[in-house]
Order: structure tokens, then C-alpha cells, then sequence
């Protein structure tokens, strides 16, 4: 593997993600993004700025963590695209959340030149990212595998093999579906508990000693819903409403009916309308503050849930 590592795309994820292959590698890093700020920040860790094609005429390995599979489609797939400059040998990893369809074309692409592919989006919070504990699902042949998690091993404390092309943008958008299905059901349980004068940190404090425990409510419940800080610059509604999509996309797909992720995108969506769509994701909460007034007021007691789902 060459010495000199392209990464492109360096936001919310992508810039701490950059920061820990260069400082724990040892080896060369070259960055590219739009936004010019935080490049200027990895220079201090020895992250060269670049433009792409300086990163594909030098690297032999690349790194993307971009928004989504729009981007990731305009990068690998548009004119000059990195599909048509790829050489025999190269390596390209995607740690950017995409469609399942799309890493199994991209794979598809880059093996007829002679390039090796690997789908590695990435879970758990900028935290995670900036600590270089995520956790990162990989799909990818195994000898390609084996080969690039040295490097993946700087960015996270957990690197799972889930199988081929595409099986792991499927494992992290499924994980993320839970997640967000999860959050609905911690902000329904506060909403209900305050209207009922119950505490809600009494309430957090004994979900996680019983069977209601959970990383989200441990996390995005106590940490984000309780206190009510949805910071922007987090993993927003916007980018969450994506990747739910990307799991209703995959349920539709085989025809699998996915009524949680229905309702938890229509709670995203209102969120968006309300004009939280650039912060913290479970800002969701809002939604249900809203909905449960005017459906209390306008029709009584109807849960959101059916409300909801009678609108699809």
C-alpha cells in the first residue's frame, strides 16, 4: 500500500476521521473538501491540502466521507470521476453512508479496472470520531479486507467484515433505522411522562436499570431530549431523514413493510418544517411536543403513531 493517502471529504465526520489516519498511521495524508475551514485545521496534523485530482494522481488510496450517495455518485460515477481515473492496484474506501445498489455498482465499476472497492460507513457520534473509537461495518472482498483495516483500525475501536459490496451500507443504514425507531419511542415515553407530571430524568435515570436500557437513551435521550440540546453540527435531521430513506429504499425493495421507519421519517419531516432540520436529529422531539398539543386539542386522545401512518 503506498505511503500517501487521499481523503476526501473532511466535515462533521470526515475531518476528525482524517485527523487520527494521519496522527496514528504514519503515513502521508492528502485532503480535499469545498469548505476550506476545516482543511486549514488539519494542516496543523500534518494533512496536506489537495485538490481531487492532485489526490488521484498521487494516491494510490483513497478515502471518501461525503453527505450521501448523491455526492459519492458525482465523485466516483460523474465526468472525470474517479472511476475513470482509477489505475490497476488502486483502492478506493466509501466511509460515507450511500445506498446498498450503489457500493455494489461502485464495486462493479472499479473492478472492471482493475481497482479494488470497500464500502465502510461509519456509526456512533462525532465524539467517537474524534476519540478514533467508531465503529465501522465494512463490505468488501475479504482479501481487501484484510488489507485496508490496518488503516480503518485508526479511526475506530470496533471494524466488522459484514460480507461483500454493499453488506456494509446495508448493516449501518439497518443500525441507524433502529436507532432512530428507538429515539421515537424514548421522545414518545418523555412526552407522556411530563404531561403525566412525571420527572424525566427519574424516569431516564430508572429506564437504564431495567429492560428499556439502551445506547440511544442512555446517549441521545439523557444527553440531547432530556436537557433539550440539539446542537447543529451534530448528525442532523436532514442527515438522518437520508439514511432512513436509504432503509425505507431497501424494505421496499423485497416488499418488506417498515411502518416504524414510516412514522419516524413523518416525525422528522415535521421537525424539518418547524425548523430543525439542521440540528441534532433527535430534536424529533419537538415533533411530538407539537403533534400531541394540536391532537389533544382537536381530536382528544389519538396516539401520533396512527395519526401518522392514516396520512400515508
Amino acid at each position: 500500500m503506498s505511503d500517501l493517502i487521499g481523503f476526501i471529504g473532511v466535515g462533521t465526520m470526515g475531518e476528525p476521521m482524517c485527523r487520527n489516519l494521519a496522527k496514528k498511521s504514519g503515513l502521508k495524508v492528502l485532503a480535499a473538501d469545498r469548505d476550506p475551514a476545516p482543511l486549514k485545521r488539519l494542516e496543523g496534523d500534518g494533512v496536506k491540502s489537495a485538490t481531487v485530482d492532485e489526490i488521484v494522481a498521487e494516491c494510490r488510496t483513497i478515502f471518501l466521507s461525503l453527505p450521501g450517495g448523491k455526492q459519492v455518485e458525482e465523485v466516483c460515477l460523474g465526468p472525470g470521476g474517479l472511476v475513470e481515473k482509477t489505475k490497476l492496484g488502486w483502492t478506493v474506501i466509501d466511509c460515507s453512508t450511500a445506498p446498498v445498489s450503489l457500493a455494489r455498482r461502485l464495486y462493479g465499476e472499479f473492478e472492471g479496472r482493475g481497482t479494488a472497492f470497500a464500502d465502510a460507513p461509519v456509526a456512533r457520534t462525532r465524539q467517537a470520531a474524534i476519540d478514533g473509537t467508531l465503529s465501522i461495518m465494512v463490505g468488501a472482498t475479504e482479501p481487501t479486507f484484510r488489507r485496508i483495516k490496518p488503516l480503518l483500525d485508526t479511526m475506530a475501536n470496533e471494524v466488522t467484515h459484514c460480507g461483500e459490496a454493499g453488506a456494509g451500507q446495508a448493516v449501518k443504514i439497518l443500525n441507524n433505522m433502529i436507532l432512530f425507531q428507538t429515539g421515537v419511542a424514548i421522545a414518545e415515553a418523555l412526552t407522556i411522562a411530563r404531561a403525566h407530571g412525571v420527572d424525566g430524568k427519574m424516569l431516564f435515570e430508572t429506564l437504564t436499570k431495567g429492560s428499556g436500557d439502551s445506547f440511544a437513551l442512555r446517549n441521545h435521550g439523557m444527553k440531547a431530549m432530556l436537557p433539550g440540546v440539539f446542537p447543529e453540527r451534530a448528525f442532523s435531521t436532514e442527515y438522518a431523514l437520508k439514511d432512513l430513506s436509504y432503509a425505507i429504499q431497501m424494505a421496499e425493495e423485497k416488499g418488506v413493510p417498515a411502518l416504524g421507519s414510516d412514522v419516524a421519517r413523518e416525525l422528522m419531516e415535521r421537525a424539518v418544517e418547524l425548523g430543525h432540520g439542521k440540528e441534532y436529529w433527535p430534536v424529533l422531539l419537538r415533533a411530538i411536543d407539537r403533534k400531541s398539543t394540536r391532537l389533544n386539542s382537536s381530536h382528544g386522545y389519538i396516539s401520533y403513531a396512527v395519526f401518522c401512518l392514516k396520512k400515508k
